[in-house]
């Protein structure tokens, strides 16, 4: 099991490691890391691994093993990879992993101003998008825009909180997405508050932690995918 440092401090830009070794495919694994595994609709971190000896390795993205605890870094090709238990600092791209936290917690918004059920998602760097199970209703995309800047504009604390698996089953309507299950196997589910009542909802990926953090927000495309769902896209303006 790699050690997430990324759940507890998403502005962590860099950390020291011990290389425990390399897996069939040719990623690395790590004792500890401050890169953020793909999942969630949120891309793997990239960035580098810097040796004691000045050398690096660049590291592409970053997934989760087969085993959904270990996270592997997965290098750029064609570098040598160093053997095990080589002590390592680890680097993120950091103006990348902050783009795509404020991507995230904007679609956190979206979900607050489109209260419908969430049937699927996907964070970039610049743009992020969520389709609703909304039947006949349709989008007025200047009151949904107004609503969404207001609420990045509000300055609303965005923090984790954490319950067990049992709780969640307890209170099932924590759950907005359809077709992304939370994150579970460690018996406790990793919440995101925003505000005081703002929104609640399980997710294992990384936030800002104000809102305001977020920047004026324009909308993207909106089309329908299907009978029920719509696609609504958000972008940050900068």
């Amino acid at each position: 099991m790699t050690t997430p440092l990324f759940r507890d401090d998403t502005y962590l830009r860099t950390c020291e490691a011990e290389m425990l070794g390399v897996n069939d495919r040719g990623g690395i694994i790590l004792d500890r890391t401050v890169f953020y595994a793909m999942g969630g609709g949120q891309p793997g971190d990239s960035g580098y691994l810097e040796f004691e000896d000045g050398n690096r390795i660049e590291i592409a993205t970053t997934v989760y093993d087969d085993d959904k605890t270990t996270i592997v870094h997965v290098p750029a090709e064609g570098q040598t990879l160093p053997a095990p238990g080589t002590n390592l600092t680890a680097h993120i791209d950091w103006a990348r992993r902050y783009r795509l936290m404020r991507v995230h917690t904007a679609l956190h918004l979206l979900s607050v101003a489109l209260p419908f059920p969430v049937t699927g998602g996907q964070i970039g760097e610049t743009e992020g998008r969520l389709d609703f199970d909304m039947g006949d209703e349709t989008v007025d995309k200047e009151a949904l825009l107004e609503k969404l800047n207001a609420l990045a504009a509000g300055d609303h604390e965005v923090r984790s909180e954490w319950i067990t698996d049992e709780e969640l089953d307890a209170n099932p309507g924590l759950v907005k997405t359809m077709s992304v299950k939370p994150p579970r196997g460690s018996g406790r589910v990793r919440l995101v508050r925003i505000g005081t009542d703002v929104d609640l909802q399980p997710c294992g990926g990384t936030h800002v932690s104000q809102t305001s953090e977020i920047g004026p927000l324009s909308l993207g495309k909106t089309e329908k995918k299907g009978k029920q769902n719509r696609r609504v896209r958000i972008r940050l303006t900068d």
